[in-house]
């Protein structure tokens, strides 16, 4: 997989994770009263034991999960090429690649000719050879 597709692929990740770290903080926040004019809001469900304890590990897993992402991304981004010589340099090297390309397309087209030419003189080869074993049969 390329460079670019892995970054792509960490985006989609670190999006991931953030939307479902709110979500988690979200749902499993406990209610605050915003204001003392508004009734008390209405107690938070009380988790099973076992995941009390999950509750509480959650939102440093989850920074912890997001901090690595971001990491990761950070690597691959330090992993790109750097341009030399901004947009100039780039374009050149473009137009060099261009011109290598051409001429390597140039030699692929002249060695198909070739295998092209050489595929009919064997099929001509083999037809003669064919014709030849068939002259030489004797009729029944």
């Amino acid at each position: 997989m390329d460079i670019i597709s892995q970054l792509q692929e960490q985006v989609n990740s670190i999006a991931a994770l953030t939307f479902n770290t709110f979500g988690t903080l979200q749902r499993d926040a406990t209610p605050v009263k915003l204001s003392p004019n508004y009734p008390d809001p209405p107690p938070a469900p009380v988790p099973p034991p076992d995941d009390a304890t999950k509750f509480e590990d959650q939102p440093k897993l989850m920074s912890a999960a997001l901090v690595k992402a971001a990491k990761q991304f950070d690597a691959l981004v330090a992993a790109l090429p750097l341009s030399d010589g901004g947009e100039e340099a780039q374009l050149k090297r473009i137009e060099e690649l261009q011109a290598e390309n051409d001429a390597v397309g140039q030699e692929l087209q002249r060695q198909l000719e070739a295998a092209e030419n050489e595929l009919r003189q064997v099929q001509e080869l083999y037809s003669q050879a064919a014709d030849n074993c068939l002259n030489l049969k004797k009729p029944d």
